[in-house]
């Protein structure tokens, strides 16, 4: 197993996630327990010592099935990640009952890293917000010694990134963010990473393999990669890109199974990173892939100039491409929460009047009206 150095502290480059653990009967919200003992024992005797895990993962059973399977082990040996549950505003003014109850799910007395769930647009206000009082509750359990490491995962875009680290940078000992080869530009990985790293902030990685799709690639897209690394999968593809970044301290990766857990230990056993043509190749595959689906927004708001409703269009694609390309998801319809009614895509009137300005030749009336079939189904 590769680790990464972190203030002392030795971490597996590789993290079991908790999110996709496997189940019974397809039921998300019924971790098998005897598979997820089988899996971490398999991940704890070969070298893995992070585990992540979240109040909303499988219903709120995710903490309870890896902390009685890492009941088995020394509570010194391993290092067990939870979250503040934000990405939902119910919970903003309840951080002591949920984080109470976090340790009793998971059965530990302190968390050795623990994090703002998902700072986005939809949320960035709560967190920032004092009257809620949880950055000054999670402060002081990191005095208490309940909290070891306190950090933050995000999903949102740059602008809300910087709102957060603003106020609370010094405070971030780590950031977990997407990051994927086809994320490196299609969501701004590479700006998102040079930007913690101007501030210092060490980089954790949530959906290396984006959701299992980087891990099927299509044969057109595997015969370009296999005649640079025949023996490498598509998923081994995707971790050996992270090993590249130095910037990178902790992957995660939500493994359903234990065949799963199997390979990408292996590829962890080593680091081999891509060299300069590897890169360029996976480069020119995410761009034929998000080419494949995007709509082509240069964001000249040229548009928005002649919206009788004055919508943010560019904005308003940027989460439609998004949407679109990912198949649905939640991050897309996190945004639009976080936006007045009024300029959400189904407001748009169809008028065209911005199509006349386009110097793409977007049918944007047409773009909004799929956005709206989309988020409907």
């Amino acid at each position: 197993m590769i680790y990464s150095d972190f203030q002392g502290m030795k971490l597996s480059a590789l993290g079991m996630g908790c999110m996709r653990l496997p189940v019974i009967d397809g039921d998300d919200s019924r971790p098998d327990q005897k598979r997820v003992d089988e899996m971490t024992d398999y991940a704890f005797s070969h070298g893995v010592n992070y585990f992540d895990t979240a109040w909303g993962y499988h219903a709120g059973n995710s903490e309870i099935a890896i902390g009685r399977a890492l009941k088995n082990y020394p509570r010194e040996k391993f290092y067990l990640a939870n979250k503040f549950p934000g990405y939902d505003l119910a919970n903003m003014d309840k951080v002591k009952e949920i984080f109470e109850e976090q340790l009793k799910k998971c059965g530990v007395e302190y968390f050795d890293f623990y994090l703002f769930h998902n700072v986005c647009e939809l949320n960035i206000d709560g967190y920032l917000d004092p009257k809620f009082g949880i950055f000054d509750y999670l402060i002081e359990q990191k005095k208490n010694g309940r909290i070891r490491h306190l950090g933050f995962s995000g999903h949102g875009g740059m602008q809300t990134l910087r709102r957060f680290l603003d106020k609370y940078a010094e405070f971030m000992e780590f950031g977990q963010l997407q990051v994927n080869w086809l994320d490196w530009t299609f969501q701004g990985a590479e700006q998102k990473i040079k930007y913690f790293t101007e501030l210092g902030i060490p980089v954790w990685v949530m959906e290396p393999v984006r959701g299992g799709k980087l891990a099927n690639l299509a044969d057109d897209k595997m015969k370009t990669l296999k005649e640079l690394r025949p023996e490498a999968t598509a998923a081994e593809w995707a971790f050996r890109f992270l090993q590249s970044l130095p910037e990178v301290k902790v992957t995660l990766s939500g493994m359903s199974s234990l065949e799963q857990l199997k390979e990408n230990i292996a590829v962890y056993e080593s680091a081999k990173p891509l060299n300069d043509a590897e890169f360029a190749a996976l480069a020119e595959i995410a761009k034929s892939m998000i080419n494949e689906y995007v709509v082509p927004c240069t964001a000249c708001r040229y548009c928005v100039t002649h919206c009788p409703q004055e919508l943010g269009i560019p904005d308003l694609i940027e989460l439609y491409n998004e949407h679109r390309f990912t198949g649905g998801g939640f991050i897309a319809p996190m945004a639009l929460d976080a936006i007045p009614e009024g300029k959400r895509p189904a407001a748009c009137l169809a008028c065209k009047s911005c199509e006349a300005v386009c110097p793409q030749q977007i049918k944007i009336s047409e773009v909004f009206k799929d956005f709206n079939r989309m988020l409907q189904v």
